[in-house]
């Protein structure tokens, strides 16, 4: 299961509606998740490495789209506090 991270154009992200999603905000931390269904979030503000069960670590910021697969187990690492749009698939 892959993680994916993209840098979208405004247009991109107008044609996504992502404007209108929800909002999530999280100070500094660490903890385990798991995705029940796909996620996609776009980040405003932050810093975040996430370390999945296979030993893949990503880092994603401020201005990235990612895409958590369904069924991924991860561990979050937030450097930076957090907020961001998400949306669930």
């Amino acid at each position: 299961m892959k993680i994916e991270v993209e840098k979208p154009t405004e247009d991109n992200l107008k044609s996504r509606n992502v404007s209108s999603w929800p909002i999530w905000e999280k100070e500094v931390s660490r903890f385990d998740w798991h995705y029940d269904s796909t996620e996609e979030c776009y980040l405003l503000e932050g810093e975040v490495v996430v370390e999945t069960e296979d030993g893949e670590s990503v880092e994603f910021g401020k201005g990235d789209f990612v895409t958590f697969p369904k069924g991924l187990s991860c561990i979050w690492e937030i450097k930076q506090p957090v907020k961001k749009h998400y949306n669930f698939k």
